[in-house]
């Protein structure tokens, strides 16, 4: 019989190249994404563990930029909050301009440190900062959704990616003494490659209104409403949901059969992406995260998720090697924010 050995809870551990701060802090960590944007008062213990506090939640669109958020988010704190400020954003970051690709924001960092008074500010992206929360989760964190039931190997690439309002894709590269890498990426921005005759038809439909179809145009929130039409043309049901959240909400809770196909259709092409990734990656591990990765975390586990990942002609043995987490942790985002700006490069 063969045993796998238990790990200890792995704490955020020093990243080659970076230096840990060593005394116990507390900063701001705010997750921007493409819907919401989530504050927290996060703290740091000597050694790089973190922790955060209550998560106040805001929706992008109710507010014309960051700094209206950030006012609001102040006044419901109902204490002083910290003047240091990790911040995760859902789009390429950059030291003059952030544009968001799936909301109106456009951030200034330099501007925010002087006109909201911040001593430091520390920006990543969103799925840089859901690999540094990966590479900190304990094992308790990482529920397995495919491959075999073997923790995520201490060295090599594990390849992180999750659908929300965007798909978002990094990696962390493991050494063999603890210490790990993270890398962003665009991953999300190659072109979808569909494998039988819906996604032809899906591939279609997008590429009228698109021209090049990327994966986030198929992988992400979003993309249900064009899986859902494409399925009732193709079945010749009738389809009469628009709304991406009703046809989630339906699908989800199997009260409407054509969003439940919609749903599994999803969820099998997130396998062939997530597979197409972790071999453009050379993985030896992946993860599943974004908010709605861990809101449909029971259904992928029914669905045809596994045997598309594998489904890679030649390589499918070497797919069928790779474990397949999703990560459970609340908030990674907010976390792996944090934990990126506890890393000061020497």
């Amino acid at each position: 019989m063969s045993m796998t050995r238990k790990r200890a809870p792995r704490p955020c551990l020093q990243a080659p190249g970076y230096d840990i701060m060593t005394a116990a802090s507390e900063l701001v960590s705010v997750d921007l994404g493409g819907t919401h944007a989530r504050f927290a008062i996060a703290t740091l213990e000597a050694g790089g563990a973190v922790s955060i506090g209550a998560v106040t939640k805001l929706r992008v669109a109710d507010y014309p930029d960051f700094p209206a958020a950030w006012k609001t988010y102040c006044d419901r704190a109902e204490r002083a909050v910290p003047r240091n400020v990790a911040m995760a954003v859902a789009a390429p970051v950059t030291q003059d301009v952030i544009d968001f690709p799936n909301n109106a924001w456009t951030l200034h960092p330099a501007e925010l440190k002087d006109t909201l008074g911040f001593e430091r500010l520390g920006i990543v992206n969103d799925f840089e900062a859901v690999a540094h929360a990966v590479a900190c989760a304990p094992e308790g964190a990482l529920a397995p959704l495919a491959g075999p039931p073997a923790a995520l190997p201490e060295s090599g690439t594990i390849s992180v990616l999750g659908p929300g309002t965007g798909l978002g894709v990094a990696h962390v590269f493991r050494d063999s003494t603890g210490g790990y890498r993270v890398q962003a990426t665009e991953g999300s921005h190659g072109s979808f490659a569909p494998v039988d005759a819906v996604e032809d038809a899906l591939l279609a439909r997008l590429r009228t209104r698109f021209g090049r179809v990327s994966n986030e145009r198929v992988a992400s929130g979003p993309a249900i409403t064009d899986i859902y039409a494409t399925l009732a043309v193709d079945s010749g049901q009738p389809a009469p949901l628009t709304d991406a959240i009703d046809i989630w909400d339906a699908g989800l809770a199997q009260t409407d059969g054509l969003a439940a196909q919609a749903v599994e259709r999803f969820c099998i092409i997130l396998g062939s992406v997530a597979g197409d990734i972790a071999l453009a990656q050379g993985a030896s591990g992946v993860v599943i995260a974004g908010g709605l990765g861990y809101r449909m975390r029971e259904t992928l586990l029914r669905s045809g998720f596994a045997a598309r990942f594998v489904a890679k002609g030649r390589y499918t043995g070497y797919m069928e090697s790779l474990p397949v987490k999703i990560i459970t942790q609340a908030e990674p985002g907010l976390i792996g924010a944090a934990a990126a700006f506890a890393q000061v490069r020497a």
